[in-house]
């Protein structure tokens, strides 16, 4: 194998020791190797540091070992290029296993040019990222804690926890510390609850009726000052991290425009990736990176299992958060995709498939300088309509109905300025044709929408029309429907239409359903006929 580095050093880096291996000589001939043992004090890592320079050598490799690596690297950056590699990539071939053989493997490795490089991210980035995982920690300690209080609780029979939401609230933490004092009863502790918890006073004062002991209230103080102590401490982080974040003030904010990142899971963004996308080849490389990306294992022609990689925990861990989030935004492509993939797969694939689409995003966002611009929870439908409709017939077809499309009237309102929507009209209350976006449906009826009444529409100012069977519900758009380019005034239809106004003024008429009747409703003599409601079904 040709090498492509004149002169390279491999570290195996230890706790307390660091082997280094030099491998120097020409690409075609056979490298000349020089071993030397430092220690990892300051001023022994300085050594290294000289003896490198002094070598000639111009690149370094070591593995990513724990945190050993990294007063190594930080005291040998800015002078030779460093390499880090993925320690379960660099594996030797199984046989004796030694502190300088384990160099020179790093250093041959290096010298062909075998070692994938690291993600390393600039200082400012990495003092960053100690804060948002160290905030992690800090969080999952409180967590832990509020677990050990609540089932302290539990052995005491206080059963805040089966009326309350949210026994660490405001209500809940006031009650806590009465319940320490010990000075006060269980009907005026249940008084403290402030809210809609009110309500519940009853139900807190039989919660509260339990076998609280001296013991446990020694407990509930310990365990509440330890709260205290994280949640202040949680706080300072939060400081410290708007400031580090000063500089990426830009990027943070566009990051929280996208359904489901917090203020939390942007500063981790930024925090583990950085804000230079250059450093990715690709946004496939940065979700493989991350590990929201399906696995590839294939052989013998057959796909295997496709989990995706560990990657970065703490960066999928606040992108699940995230798409968890995103999944309960109203209105959002990233909530149309959910539920699209859930209805094949299970809720945690579904989970880390919109977490790849956030980091998609967030990519291209860090990338390009650009905003989040929603797509809309219809995006996919839009894409391909006639799925969307195929989808939907054999729906129906599985609930017995014969199902027959018609697209002629659809065009004809689109091309229009109409400024009403046209509906199906409720049939004779027995046999009636029910609608589906535009679908002839023949069976048994479905449930039909309440026509207004005779007596709300004169109190709107309507009068009721009984021409033809078409009936204007709401305001009445007398220029409208006298234009012939108004589908419903120009071509009516006895018994099939209902005019109605559009929710919104400055829409042109959205659809036309073309649903013929299997029977001929009543034509209306009297306004009172035609204002006749509808029963509920």
């Amino acid at each position: 194998m040709e090498a492509i580095i004149e002169r390279c050093c491999g570290l195996d880096v230890h706790q307390r020791s660091v082997v280094a291996c030099i491998l120097s000589g020409p690409a075609e001939s056979k490298p000349t190797k020089e071993v030397r043992k430092f220690g990892t004090m300051r001023h022994e890592l300085g050594e290294l540091r000289e003896w490198i320079s002094q070598q000639g050598c111009t690149h370094v490799a070591m593995e990513s070992t724990g945190v050993y690596w990294m007063p190594v690297y930080k005291e040998l950056e800015g002078s030779v290029e460093l390499v880090v590699g993925n320690a379960q990539h660099l594996s030797k071939v199984p046989g004796r296993k030694t502190d300088v053989l384990d160099s020179e493997w790093l250093a041959e490795l290096l010298r062909h040019g075998l070692i994938k490089k690291s993600f390393i991210p600039p200082p400012p980035i990495r003092e960053l990222r100690e804060l948002t995982r160290y905030r992690r920690k800090l969080v999952q300690s409180r967590s832990g804690e509020r677990n050990r209080l609540q089932k302290m609780l539990e052995t005491a029979n206080i059963k805040l926890a089966s009326v309350m939401s949210d026994v660490f609230g405001v209500s809940g933490m006031a009650m806590l510390r009465a319940l320490v004092a010990g000075e006060q009863s269980r009907e005026q502790i249940a008084r403290l609850a402030r809210g809609p918890l009110r309500n519940k006073r009853e139900l807190l004062e039989l919660a509260l009726d339990g076998r609280m002991e001296e013991h446990h209230r020694y407990l509930l103080q310990v365990q509440l000052e330890r709260l205290e102590q994280l949640e202040a401490a949680i706080g300072q982080l939060d400081e410290r991290i708007e400031t580090k974040l000063e500089p990426y003030r830009d990027q943070y904010e566009r990051l929280k425009q996208i359904p489901g990142v917090s203020r939390v899971v942007a500063s981790v963004i930024i925090a583990e990736l950085g804000v230079d996308m250059n450093v990715f080849p690709s946004k496939q490389d940065c979700a493989s990176w991350a590990g929201v990306c399906p696995g590839n294992n294939e052989s013998a022609g057959k796909r295997k299992s496709a989990r995706s990689r560990r990657g970065n925990k703490h960066l999928k861990t606040a992108l699940v958060e995230a798409a968890q989030g995103a999944v309960r935004s109203k209105g959002t492509y990233l909530r149309s995709k959910f539920h699209q993939l859930r209805a094949r797969t299970d809720y945690k694939t579904a989970a880390v498939a919109v977490a790849h689409k956030i980091l998609t995003a967030a990519y291209y966002m860090l990338a390009t300088g650009e905003d989040y611009r929603e797509l809309g929870e219809t995006y996919l439908e839009q894409k391909n309509p006639q799925q969307v409709a195929d989808r939907l017939v054999r729906r129906l077809e599985k609930l017995g109905y014969s199902v027959e499309l018609k697209h002629g009237d659809y065009e004809e309102a689109k091309e229009s300025k109409c400024p009403a929507q046209v509906v199906p009209r409720p049939a004779e209350r027995a046999q009636q044709a029910s609608e589906v976006n535009g679908a002839k449906v023949e069976g048994e009826p479905a449930q039909t929408r309440k026509e207004t009444s005779t007596e709300a529409a004169v109190a709107n100012g309507i009068e009721p029309n009984g021409q033809q069977g078409v009936e204007v519900v709401g305001e009445q758009h007398e220029e409208q429907m006298s234009s012939p380019s108004c589908p419903v005034a120009s071509e009516p239809r006895a018994n099939e239409y209902v005019c109605v106004p559009p929710r919104r003024d400055d829409v042109d008429c959205p659809s036309v359903f073309l649903v013929t009747s299997n029977s001929q409703a009543p034509v209306p003599s009297e306004p009172e006929q035609a204002g006749e409601s509808a029963p509920d079904n």
